[in-house]
């Protein structure tokens, strides 16, 4: 601890005697200064011990002294040091009243007692603590470098750096989630800071921030990790006071460690990709056991359970990076095994079914597709996602398939997500809503359309309701409210205009088909 009015009253070298301010000799002393000026505030900077004598002042007067003392109690002052036996033999009456009144210790210095003994003892109790501070880090250093390779993640070395802060430490990855946190009660109020290391990981590295903790008192202060130009991750201290040398010593230690963490886990993330794109390969080519034995223990737990199959794309300049961050989150967070292989504009990732990656790729989606729109009013989403049928080794083709045609039915329709069960097990009147499709309806349909424009009869409702009764004459005409001579008329009108039998079973599929795209294009908005 730097020195205090009281360790300096209790030095017993100094001899000094307090007058006033008792209650507040813990101050802090940042310098000892003499000044004898009327007004020696413009000179001060806060926390000093002023020694005088008076020789410029009348310290007798109680007016002078109350200004006096005011402006150095204002100006940060941490205690005023009287030199007695030189121009007054005793401390006056107003200066002590003044310093009761404004609150500022106030010392008697005897006079066998030289400012610089004073100034002296200041600076070697400063120097001291200066090296307590400095011994204090380079101890935190070595404890969190030992932590650093020790292999036991990050979870040891924010322990270590929370003990040495007496606080709390967090790690953030890039998406803003938390990765590890000590003490265990940390976790829940690092997760509350998810928005500013958002905003932190925008500014270029390195970059710090300190906030407040809305429900605490706690100092919290974020540092961005990463030496390029966008932050790879953060690391956030919470204490109850601003950082002090040591503590600083251990926050800069634990940077640099958890950036070279950061550095080489990406130089690692590389090589695996490489190994997960062979992988990939032979699932592909139908060789699972080749695949199998290149995956060793890395990718091969994988192998051992139905997976899904993910097809992403870009859509928008952003890539699939901020989709492939919050995956690699997810897998990181539950332990899960990610095989993911960037493709250009594509990502493809073998991920388990039904777990923490593959609820986290639905979850971004649902995030994706509740954000509001764009200023530009660009409603395109940024990503489009097509998800397999959980499947095995000897089945990734044709997962890959499922996942490719997924991907196409969800760049149709604008959606960000689309799953292969959503094609197979329901209708296929969605897909409809293709441009050629479309324009194949209004074509077979327009005669009739036209016909009926011009008031000479209801063709297309009368088309509607037979077909729709699989062609049974009593229950159409019913339907429409006619006699079903009149509906007979109608049919063959249809066939004479259109030059089709209608009993071509797959003319009536073709008009049904016609008649549902023509509904579903009106249907949409």
């Amino acid at each position: 601890m730097p020195p205090t009015l009281a360790s300096l009253v209790q030095h017993s070298a100094l001899r000094l005697t307090v007058r006033a301010g008792a209650d507040r000799l813990g101050t802090p002393v940042r310098w000892a200064h003499a000044s004898e000026l009327a007004d020696p505030v413009p000179y001060m900077e806060g926390g000093e011990l002023l020694l005088v004598t008076a020789t410029n002042l009348d310290a007798r007067d109680p007016a002078t002294m109350r200004r006096y003392v005011r402006r150095l109690a204002d100006a940060g002052v941490a205690g005023l040091g009287f030199g007695v036996g030189v121009t007054y033999d005793d401390i006056p009456a107003a200066l002590v009243d003044a310093a009761e009144e404004a609150g500022l210790p106030l010392l008697e210095v005897p006079r066998r007692t030289p400012f610089l003994a004073i100034s002296k003892a200041v600076s070697a109790a400063i120097a001291a603590d200066q090296y307590r501070s400095v011994t204090a880090g380079f101890e935190a250093q070595r404890e969190l470098t030992r932590a650093a390779v020790a292999g036991d993640g990050p979870a040891a070395l924010l322990t270590r750096l929370a003990a040495h802060i007496d606080g709390w430490a967090a790690l953030y990855d890039s998406s803003g989630a938390v990765l590890a946190a000590a003490p265990e009660w940390a976790a829940r109020r690092a997760g509350r800071l998810t928005p500013e290391v958002e905003r932190l990981r925008d500014r270029p590295a390195p970059a710090s921030a300190v906030v407040g903790d809305a429900e605490g008192d706690d100092r919290v202060e974020l540092q961005s990790l990463g030496t390029g130009r966008r932050a790879r991750g953060a690391l956030a201290v919470g204490t109850g006071a601003a950082l002090g040398t040591a503590e600083r010593y251990a926050v800069n230690s634990a940077v640099a460690l958890l950036t070279l963490t950061t550095a080489r886990s990406r130089a690692l993330q590389g090589a695996e990709q490489r190994l997960g794109a062979a992988v990939l390969r032979m699932l592909l080519a139908g060789q699972p056991d080749h695949a199998r034995a290149v995956a060793g223990d890395l990718y091969g737990g994988l192998l051992d359970a139905p997976f899904r199959l993910l097809i992403a794309e870009a859509a928008l300049p952003a890539g699939t990076e901020p989709l492939a961050e919050a995956l690699d989150a997810a897998a990181g967070r539950s332990g899960e095994t990610l095989l993911m292989v960037p493709e250009g504009e594509r990502l493809l990732v073998l991920a388990v079914d039904g777990g923490a990656v593959a609820a986290a790729c639905v979850a971004y989606a649902r995030a994706e597709e509740e954000r509001p729109p764009r200023e530009s009013g660009d409603e395109e989403p940024d990503v489009v996602v097509g998800l397999s049928a959980p499947a095995g080794p000897i089945a990734v083709s044709a997962a890959y398939k499922q996942a490719e045609q997924a991907l196409s039915v969800a760049r149709r329709r604008g959606r960000v997500l689309v799953e292969h069960e959503e094609l197979a097990a329901g209708s296929v009147l969605p897909l409809l809503a293709d441009d050629a499709v479309r324009a194949f309806a209004d074509g077979m349909l327009r005669p009739l359309q036209e016909h009926d424009a011009k008031g000479r009869g209801d063709l297309v409702a009368s088309l509607r309701a037979w077909l729709s009764r699989h062609g049974q004459w009593d229950a159409a005409a019913a339907d429409l409210g006619v006699h079903r001579h009149t509906l007979r008329y109608r049919m063959r009108r249809v066939e004479e205009i259109l030059g089709r039998s209608l009993d071509d079973p797959d003319v009536r599929m073709e008009l049904w088909l016609a008649l549902k795209a023509t509904a579903a294009s009106s249907a949409t908005p």
